[in-house]
């Protein structure tokens, strides 16, 4: 139902593909996805929350998630105004290089039956147009997930925090806070998987206590850690109860 491949060309990035899946919802992720879904080319920015995957329609769907604060670069659009939304690469970009981007992912799907190669190579062509990323967003990306509070975040990269927050929304989509609640959920999901007792998933995850991570489950997957756990034991192989991109589908 769900397969995932680390990209080669793409540094950070995952492929993916998928088959739709009734009842399914997305979880954040702190990413952005490139997708292709039955002909259409979209962008899946950044989620809050969790979103029924059937908001996009489709029978299978591929994509390439885009690593926390690369993809506004590649696709020339601030994270922020993507925050929450699919949208048809036909409505962010000029008609032209739309039709371009369209035809190239078409191109693959014919040659290979594939879309996944399609869009990697388009990532990779507007990668290499937009230049070296800013090494900004790798770096508070770093030291939001090893736990470091926004005030040494700040201080570490030059920034004020007004001035980080606003570099936050344009690269991630969200101010370094909630990237860092949505990343450290993503670890404390990963690890519920692995049948790891709730209290201590909490403790080795960062949270003060097994009713804040409770808190977190609730807030950002809109779902019960033991609910999450349970449908992500009863899955068959590597699927969607794998942290999944912005644009497939997560059980919870």
């Amino acid at each position: 139902m769900y397969e995932e491949a680390v990209s080669t060309a793409v540094p950070g990035a995952v492929l993916w593909r998928a088959a739709a899946r009734t009842g399914a919802v997305v979880l954040p992720d702190g990413c952005m996805d490139l997708m292709w879904a039955d002909g259409r080319l979209l962008v899946a920015g950044p989620d809050t929350g969790p979103h029924p995957a059937g908001e996009v329609p489709g029978g299978a769907f591929a994509g390439i998630r885009l690593a926390p604060g690369t993809a506004p670069a590649l696709i020339g659009v601030p994270a922020h105004a993507l925050r929450d939304r699919r949208v048809e690469l036909a409505d962010l970009w000029p008609a032209r290089a739309a039709r371009r981007a369209s035809g190239l992912v078409e191109g693959y799907v014919e040659a290979h039956g594939d879309a996944r190669a399609g869009l990697e190579a388009l990532a990779r062509t507007r990668a290499s147009a937009a230049g070296a990323p800013d090494p900004l967003a790798a770096e508070v990306a770093a030291r939001v997930r090893a736990g470091e509070a926004v005030a040494e975040i700040a201080r570490a990269v030059g920034l004020g925090e007004r001035q980080l927050h606003r570099r936050s929304l344009d690269a991630f989509g969200y101010g370094p806070r909630t990237l860092g609640r949505i990343l450290r959920l993503r670890r404390a999901l990963a690890l519920a998987r692995t049948g790891l007792p709730f209290a201590e998933v909490a403790c080795v995850a960062g949270y003060a206590d097994q009713a804040h991570l409770s808190r977190e489950v609730r807030a950002l997957a809109g779902t019960t850690l033991r609910a999450y756990a349970a449908g992500a034991s009863g899955a068959d192989g590597a699927n969607s109860e794998t942290p999944a991109p912005s644009g497939s589908s997560t059980t919870a």
